[in-house]
């Protein structure tokens, strides 16, 4: 019977408060298919106890449908598709805990398929376990996770060189691939790195030190696991505490909660309000519990402050003598995580601690070869790429270079007509001198950094209405018949289940016609108008405001002899033939129908209509 399960029995209290005080380590287990992350994981919760009878009783019956005295990786792979293929798909969480430390696993997928699942495990980690096949060394896919275990920031690396019993546990072998990756770990950011040589299924070196590797003098897995420092990983210097919800239960209390993000916030010290600028001290620092000496991340606190500042969510306290970086424009590295891929003709929501502003990803300076780790360059961004982006915000945000801030350098990207996470960010740090107060409150007061922009992408409406949006200019010689093909046309594309519209022209000029078929054409409609635009230069303003690639401009060339029979009073003199159009029609020779089917068939091969 251990300590532990004395104490549980002889007073509960004294457990619990036990372990609440306990450090906790947040680890991730990343590597390769098959390499056994599960087996390992397995292993460590059945040799340290924290596997219940129940569940331990179903992996055993589990394990001998397969020939097997236990399978370890049945402890953490949970979903039946997981448990047929042999693979972890979602990320599983453990959690188990010993004398020294409580933990947290996340067992995420090794496909690359699934990065986004490990991009999800590993955003909160404070050390990576990654695992390398003996038999195969270090493969792209164990550097490919290296890299984005080094991109999230996680500080420490451990290499769990496995299988070691199918290579004699020789000390060769281990050498190797340590010289290997460590040449590789070399570009990469991550504060130490520590090797392993493993059996996730013997057992040797995970929670006890293996006889069968006397040339390996370093701890096991559990014994690096329980002394990895990482009180010194949290940045407690620079205080960045985002409002997260403004208490006010009577007139005399008001207080403003929220995670202190990072630093230390304490009763007496300065602190300054943003996006206001406003200056105060701390009064109290509360919990649930009562008044604190101070506040530091992670904990959840309500800071009262001893002057009446205006503070919502979304606003950040900070102190004077540290500040973020306030801008409306930001690189950063970006995962695309949805099946839908990126659009960058429309806005996303920007969600950056508790503030939540309208934003878009203005420019993809390159993509992340997932094989060879190189810069490519991209157009567009699909689901699992990596990419280097420049992000353009609405509103200033309060941000830090995320290698020194990972709770202020973090954001997500939500689409904002369907609610879902696609994206998640880690900015990328200007470096060199630090932002002045001046130029900090400059910057929050300054206009928005992009222009007004739609929600709604011209893809989407695309999608929504199975056709893009587009002006069908008819051009010709009053009385022509220009109008009477135009209102033909729309009738035609409303029986073909299109949505197209005549823009009426009465008491307009062309300037506001022109305004008018822009914003029809914006909108995704097939904008029909024969309005009288006798000059070249009418239709090159035409062309230039709407976009020459959505202006299908039809010369209506019908005879001048039945124009003049038609409009004896109008002036045909005044009328420039275009010398360039997409369509000529010759309603003397042509049927009305006719006509009709030849602009839609002009239309349909320019990729408007389908």
């Amino acid at each position: 019977m251990t300590a532990e399960t004395e104490l549980i029995r002889e007073d509960i209290e004294a457990y619990l408060a036990k372990y609440q005080t306990k450090e906790l380590l947040r680890f991730v287990a990343v590597g390769s298919v098959d390499d056994g992350k599960s087996t390992l994981i397995g292993r460590l919760l059945f040799d340290t106890g924290m596997v219940y009878e129940d569940q331990l009783a179903a992996v055993r019956r589990a394990s001998s449908m397969e020939g097997e005295d236990i399978d370890f990786a049945l402890l953490t792979d949970g979903l039946k598709a997981e448990r047929e293929q042999g693979i972890t798909i979602d990320v599983a969480y453990r959690y188990f805990a010993t004398d020294k430390r409580k933990f947290i696993i996340a067992d995420t997928p090794g496909h690359i398929q699934y990065t986004r699942n490990m991009v999800t495990g590993a955003s909160t980690a404070d050390v990576a376990l990654i695992l390398i096949d003996a038999r195969y060394g270090v493969l792209q896919q164990s550097r490919r996770h290296a890299y984005i275990a080094s991109l999230l920031g996680i500080p420490h690396l451990a290499v769990c060189v496995n299988k070691m019993d199918l290579v004699d546990f020789g000390q060769k072998v281990f050498d190797d691939i340590t010289a290997d990756f460590n040449h590789f770990a070399s570009s990469l950011r991550f504060k130490d790195v520590t090797f392993f040589p493993v059996s996730a299924l013997k057992g040797d070196n995970i929670v006890t030190t293996s006889a069968k590797t006397p040339w390996y003098e370093g701890p096991t897995v559990l014994d690096y696991l329980e002394t990895v420092p990482i009180a010194d990983d949290r940045n407690l210097h620079e205080l960045r505490f985002p409002v997260q919800y403004v208490i006010r239960p009577n007139l005399d209390y008001r207080g403003f909660a929220g995670t202190v993000g990072s630093g230390v916030i304490k009763p007496g010290e300065e602190v300054l309000a943003l996006p206001s600028g406003k200056r105060s001290t701390v009064r109290a620092v509360d919990t649930f519990d009562g008044p604190i000496d101070e506040g530091f991340a992670p904990q959840s606190v309500t800071v009262r402050l001893n002057d009446e500042i205006d503070l919502s969510r979304g606003d950040m306290l900070v102190h004077p003598s540290a500040l973020p970086t306030v801008t409306r424009r930001f690189d950063a590295h970006l995962v695309w995580m949805h099946e839908r891929p990126l659009d960058t003709e429309k806005a996303y929501l920007i969600k950056h601690t508790t503030q939540v502003v309208r934003g878009q990803i203005e420019h993809i300076e390159h993509r992340v070869d997932m094989d060879t780790l190189e810069p490519a360059p991209a157009e567009g961004l699909e689901l699992n790429d990596v990419a280097r982006v420049r992000v353009s915000c609405h509103r200033a945000l309060y941000v830090d270079d995320y290698a020194d801030n990972r709770e202020t350098g973090a954001f997500i990207v939500i689409d904002s007509l369907t609610n879902n996470t696609v994206a998640a960010g880690m900015v990328i740090g200007k470096g060199g001198a630090r932002q002045g107060i001046e130029d900090a409150l400059k910057e929050l007061h300054a206009g928005s950094a992009i222009a007004p922009k739609t929600f709604v992408s011209p893809t989407e409406r695309r999608e929504r209405l199975g056709q893009s949006g587009a002006t069908v200019w008819l051009t010709g010689l009053p009385g022509s018949g220009r109008w009477t093909l135009a209102f033909a046309l729309e009738r035609r594309l409303f029986d073909l289940g299109h949505t197209a519209t005549v823009v009426d022209p009465r008491d307009e000029d062309l300037r506001s016609m022109i305004s008018a078929a822009k914003a029809a054409t914006d909108a995704g409609l097939i904008t029909i108008c024969a309005f009288p635009s006798p000059k070249h230069d009418d239709r090159a303003q035409l062309r230039s405001r709407v976009g020459a690639e959505r202006v299908v401009q039809v010369f209506v060339n019908t005879d001048p002899a039945l124009c003049r029979e038609r409009r004896p009073d109008a002036d045909q003199s005044a009328f420039e033939p275009p010398e360039h159009f997409e369509l000529e029609v010759r309603l003397h020779e042509t049927r009305i129908d006719a006509a009709v089917e030849q602009i839609i068939a002009l239309l349909r091969t320019r990729g408007q209509l389908g």
